[in-house]
C-alpha cells in the first residue's frame, strides 16, 4: 500500500514564464469550488492552492497515484496541459522545507518581502473554508508561519524593505531620474500597484488613480492623497501621464496598443513608463514596441530586484538554518502520529486497571512518552503491555473462581 506524503508542484517565476503562470493563476472567486473539485475528484486527502502574481503552487497530503491524478485535473480544468513541463515537485521534508521557504518569502522574487505572508495566510483561510485542509497541513500552515516569524526576528531578512513595487519604483527613477512633480496614473486597486504609487508619492509624485468601479477609485485615492478619474474618461487624459502602473484583475489587455498610440501622439512621443503588475497581464505587449514607450512585466523586474538582495541573500543562508530547525521538528510530530493508534489501545486495555495499581499508571505513561519519542516501538511495547493486561485479567477471573 503506498504511504501518505506531503506534496508540492506547481509552478513559480523561477521555472515558468509569466505567460504559463496567467494561465494557471487562480481567481479568489473560483478557487472555493476548485479546491472541493479537485479534492473530490482526485482522492487526496487534503489540500491547498497557492496563487500569487509569482507562482501557483499546490500543497497536498496525498497518495502518490491521487497526486498525480490531481495534477493531470488541475492542467485541464486550467486548460493547459503543456503546463506539467514547467512543474516542480517535492515530497516529504523536500516539500515541507519549501513550503516553509515560501511561507518566510524566502522564495520569493524579492527575498524578504512581507506581502508573501498575507498571501499565504489567505490561501490557507480558502481551503480552511472550503473544508479541504485536515490536521496534517493545518499544522503544516501553523509551524510555516511559525517559521517565518522566527526567520523574521532572528535575522536581517526584512531590513530596507524591498518588494516587486519597490523595484518598480527604482527602475522608473533610472528612466527619469528626478520623479518630483512626475505624474502617476495608477490603474487598478491592486496592492502591488498601490504600493508602488505609495512609494512614488514619497518621492513628490503627484498621483492619479483609476478604476473600473468610480468609488474604489475615491477610496483609494483619499487614501494615497491623490486625484480619481473616470475609466471610462482613459483616452482623454491618458498622454498627460509620465509613469503608468496597471494592477488590475481583468482577464483581457485593458491597456491597447491603439490606446497607447493615440496617447503617444497627443503627448508628442515624450517618454512613457508603463509597468504592469498583474497577472494576468493587463498590458497588450505590443505597447512596448512603440516610440519613446518604456513597458515591463513583472518577470522583466528581475533584473533589478537582483541588484537590491546581496545583503539579503547572505541572511537567507542563516534563515535556511533556522528553517531546517523547524522542518525537523515538523517531522518528529508527524512521525509521531503513527503511534497514536497504539496510545488509543492502550489507554483503552489499560483504564480499568490503573484505578487498582497506582504503579501501572506510572508506567503507562512511560510507555506512552517511549512511544511518542520512538514511533516505531509503539507495536511492540502496545504488544508487551496487552500480555500483560491478559495476564492481569486471568489473574483476576481466577481469583474470582477461588472466593
Amino acid at each position: 500500500m503506498m504511504s501518505l506524503k506531503i506534496y508540492a508542484v506547481g509552478v513559480n517565476f523561477k521555472t515558468a514564464p509569466v505567460e504559463v503562470r496567467e494561465k494557471l493563476a487562480c481567481k479568489k472567486e473560483e478557487l472555493k469550488d476548485l479546491l472541493v473539485d479537485l479534492k473530490t475528484l482526485s482522492g487526496v486527502e487534503e489540500l491547498c492552492i497557492l496563487s500569487t502574481c509569482n507562482r501557483v503552487e499546490i500543497y497536498t497530503y496525498a497518495q502518490e497515484t491521487a497526486l498525480r491524478t490531481l495534477v493531470d485535473l488541475f492542467v485541464k480544468r486550467k486548460g493547459f496541459e503543456n503546463a506539467k513541463t514547467y512543474m516542480f515537485t517535492y515530497e516529504g521534508e523536500e516539500a515541507v522545507f519549501h513550503i516553509f521557504r515560501v511561507a518566510s518569502s524566502l522564495d520569493s522574487m524579492v527575498v524578504g518581502e512581507p506581502q508573501i505572508v498575507a498571501q499565504f495566510k489567505e490561501a490557507f483561510g480558502e481551503a480552511k473554508s472550503a473544508g479541504t485542509l485536515g490536521k496534517i497541513l493545518s499544522r503544516l500552515f501553523e509551524k510555516a508561519l511559525r517559521a517565518s516569524k522566527r526567520v523574521r526576528t532572528e535575522t536581517a531578512i526584512g531590513r530596507n524593505a524591498v518588494s516587486v513595487s519597490y523595484a518598480a519604483v527604482e527602475l522608473a527613477k533610472k528612466i527619469f531620474g528626478d520623479l518630483k512633480n512626475a505624474r502617476v496614473l495608477l490603474v487598478g486597486a491592486g496592492e502591488m500597484g498601490e504600493l508602488a504609487a505609495n512609494y512614488l508619492k514619497r518621492l513628490g509624485s503627484q498621483i492619479f488613480i483609476t478604476n473600473r468601479t468610480y468609488e474604489r477609485a475615491l477610496q483609494l485615492a483619499q487614501k494615497l492623497e491623490g486625484n480619481a478619474l473616470r475609466f471610462e474618461e482613459l483616452p482623454n487624459y491618458l498622454h498627460t501621464m509620465d509613469i503608468v502602473i496597471v494592477s488590475t484583475g481583468a482577464p483581457n489587455y485593458v491597456i491597447t496598443k491603439e490606446l497607447v498610440s493615440k496617447a503617444m501622439k497627443r503627448r508628442a512621443y515624450e517618454p512613457v513608463f508603463v509597468i504592469d503588475i498583474s497577472v494576468p497581464r493587463n498590458v497588450d505587449p505590443q505597447v512596448g514596441k512603440i516610440e519613446e514607450v518604456f513597458l515591463y512585466d513583472i518577470d522583466d523586474l528581475k533584473d533589478v530586484v537582483e541588484k537590491n538582495l546581496k545583503d539579503r541573500l547572505k541572511e537567507a543562508k542563516k534563515a535556511d538554518i533556522i528553517l531546517w530547525d523547524e522542518v525537523k521538528k515538523f517531522s518528529l510530530w508527524l512521525e509521531s502520529l503513527k503511534a497514536e493508534p497504539y496510545i488509543l489501545k492502550l489507554k483503552e486495555i489499560t483504564k480499568p486497571h490503573e484505578k487498582e495499581s497506582p504503579y501501572l499508571r506510572k508506567v503507562v505513561f512511560r510507555a506512552i512518552r517511549e512511544m511518542k519519542r520512538n514511533p516505531s516501538l509503539a507495536p511492540i511495547i502496545f504488544r508487551i503491555f496487552e500480555e500483560e493486561v491478559k495476564h492481569v485479567d486471568g489473574r483476576k477471573r481466577l481469583s474470582h473462581v477461588h472466593n
